[in-house]
């Protein structure tokens, strides 16, 4: 690559369209101090001195492919609930489209409440269900991701999954044949329930827990000639185009049938991992719907996702500043 190629690469991002399918969630933060304990109980009390909501989950993947100049189409189901309002007015306000959003009476949106006091969090309390969306709800998403696909020209579909219920294995295979019938490539970042049922697509992304777990086997980090096969294994049974494996301060691994690539990570300040998946499948799959080779898009996602991890808390790639280090570090 070159600093021209690179340059029209990322121009083309802003021509894409993207489908992301996942589990989406509100992550709601109180802020304040902490001066005192608890004369009730042995716990801090922490003084509110703020409060912030944001879209979290799948939803990220969709802030970055927004950063990134792309038009993303956010596909899942919430809860007919106050979370839920806040959920869509969130949307509005990142001017992102709801029309793939289903409103479920079965199950609360997915929050996470996050107390931070004096900077440092004390608490997290989680709210949801994690169990498969029922048949209605399924079969209403279905509905809104064949109507979008039919109406938008969508150049790519990603499956994220957070393993809240929102990926059935019953709308990964109707999904995966539409995208056959209308030749749009599937990439995945999976999770472990859902692991085996991720056939016939494109590129399947775990992490070095996800693969040993979806495998069911012990591997050692660092191990690339056993990672390499196993990650072909799993190429071969799941009939998938790509593996990418993630290893952290390994960097990764991008296997094809044909070709097998060991890809070093890149030294950083890391500062917070939180995030950095959703940025990986982001830019990869822009990459690869940009016609970039499945090598050189794994070394973009690679990089940043490195970037990410040099900032504090969830955020989205910065396109100008991943574009200037692809065009020094790339090239």
């Amino acid at each position: 690559m070159t600093a021209k190629t690179i340059k029209e690469l990322f121009n083309k991002f802003n021509d894409k369209k993207v489908l992301i399918i996942g589990d989406v969630m509100v992550d709601a933060y109180l802020f304040g101090t902490v001066d005192r304990i608890s004369p009730e109980a042995p716990v801090p009390v922490v003084s509110v001195t703020g409060r912030n909501s944001r879209m979290g989950g799948a939803a990220n993947v969709a802030l970055n492919i927004a950063a990134l100049g792309a038009t993303p189409f956010l596909c899942s189901v919430i809860g007919s609930d106050t979370r839920g309002d806040e959920f869509i007015d969130l949307l509005a306000k990142r001017k992102m489209s709801n029309i793939g959003i289903v409103r479920s009476k079965h199950r609360p949106t997915t929050t996470k409440f996050r107390v931070l006091g004096n900077n440092v969090q004390m608490l997290r309390v989680d709210e949801e269900h994690t169990n498969y969306i029922n048949r209605n709800d399924e079969r209403e998403l279905l509905k809104k991701i064949r109507t979008i696909i039919e109406d938008e020209a969508i150049d790519s579909i990603i499956f994220e999954d957070y393993d809240k219920g929102c990926i059935t294995p019953t709308l990964i295979a109707s999904v995966a044949k539409i995208a056959r019938k209308n030749n749009i490539i599937i990439t995945v970042d999976p999770k472990k329930r859902n692991f085996n049922y991720f056939n016939n697509l494109t590129l399947l992304k775990p992490n070095f827990k996800e693969l040993k777990e979806g495998l069911g086997i012990e591997l050692e980090n660092g191990d690339i000639h056993s990672i390499r096969d196993a990650a072909m294994e799993i190429l071969k049974k799941h009939n998938l185009e790509i593996m990418m494996v993630t290893l952290s301060e390994h960097g990764v691994l991008i296997c094809e049938k044909n070709l097998q690539t060991h890809i070093p990570a890149i030294i950083r300040n890391i500062a917070d991992v939180s995030g950095a998946g959703d940025t990986v499948i982001a830019v990869l799959t822009l990459a690869l719907a940009s016609g970039l080779s499945s090598t050189n898009a794994a070394k973009l996602a690679n990089l940043a996702g490195g970037i990410v991890c040099e900032e504090i808390g969830v955020i989205p790639i910065d396109k100008n500043k991943l574009m200037e280090e692809a065009s020094n570090i790339l090239k």
